[in-house]
């Protein structure tokens, strides 16, 4: 064990001191920029929370690109370098990024390198499957994205002191938008007739506990694993017991399992976004956190009635 992690130590030193000519293996073309905060960001909801409570003093990098589900990525040579020289790093913790402990071990002993660990101090959930680690899917709760909001702003005054006061401003809009999603979530899901839901990926459990729902999912809490003949069955045996009427999938993975299902259980398929990255339509049509949030609970209330 000992052999492997010295093994994955010096690879990370090496890539973050590679030339960047593998820019063809590069998740990320983005560049830090002088005369500003330079703060890469793990995957995309604490790159919007960064870049929204920044401002014009910060330069937000999100590392997984768009169209790229995160569970399973990890970052190439010149994401290493990019986290290596800036001044703040965020990451989700709670055992969502599977690559960062090496990374963190990979540093220097003088690393000025300040690291944020963004769901430090929310209000976790212990997975059913293990006591010791938590769902790290915090962010789908608007009251947790309050708290990682917050722990993203102290980083940033503690970098840039001299704007404190822009970056305290733009935090506490920025929270009150999330407490006014949260109160929308409350009004409209307290309403609605059923509370169980069908789900593709594991992924809601935080909006499940904050707001009375249930969630079923065909796989877990990685959207990848395969799951089991017993598995479908039970889903199948759910949406019935239920009389739910349609099972939600999400964008960046692959659909063809929940139609199948919902085939089979003559039922309908509707998106619930984890909001685990956009999509490159999702872009360009400048769809945030808060509108997407917006759209599922949208969902949410059809699928509950």
């Amino acid at each position: 064990m000992a052999n492997k992690r010295f093994f994955y130590i010096v690879v990370f030193a090496f890539l973050a001191i590679v030339a960047t000519g593998c820019a063809s293996d590069s998740s990320t073309k983005a560049k830090l920029v002088d005369g500003k905060v330079n703060v890469v960001a793990s995957f995309y909801p604490l790159y919007e929370f960064t870049r929204t409570i920044g401002g014009e003093y910060v330069n937000a990098i999100n590392l997984v690109p768009a169209g790229v589900e995160p569970h399973d990525w990890s970052p190439k040579s010149r994401d290493i370098k990019n986290m290596t020289k800036s001044q703040v790093f965020v990451y989700q913790g709670a055992g969502f990024e599977g690559w960062v402990k090496d990374f963190l071990g990979s540093l220097p002993a003088d690393s000025t390198l300040k690291v944020v660990e963004a769901s430090k101090g929310a209000n976790l959930i212990k997975t059913s499957e293990n006591k010791e680690e938590f769902d790290p899917h915090a962010w789908l709760s608007p009251l947790n994205a309050i708290k990682m909001a917050n722990n993203i702003k102290e980083a940033l005054i503690s970098a840039d002191p001299a704007h404190k006061e822009a970056f305290e401003q733009n935090y506490a809009s920025y929270a009150q938008q999330l407490t006014d999603l949260d109160a929308r979530y409350k009004k409209e899901l307290a309403s609605t007739k059923k509370k169980e839901i069908a789900v593709s990926h594991q992924a809601f459990a935080y909006l499940c506990r904050d707001y009375g729902l249930t969630q079923m999912s065909i796989m877990g809490l990685s959207p990848d694993a395969e799951p089991t003949a017993q598995d479908l069955k039970k889903m199948n045996e759910y949406m019935k017991e239920h009389e739910l009427k349609y099972i939600f999938f999400e964008e960046l993975v692959s659909d063809k399992l929940a139609k199948t299902l919902a085939k089979d259980a003559k039922v309908d398929t509707m998106v619930l976004s984890p909001i685990e990255g956009l999509t490159d339509e999702q872009v360009k049509a400048g769809e945030s956190y808060i509108s997407i949030m917006d759209k599922n609970l949208k969902n949410l209330v059809k699928a509950l009635q």
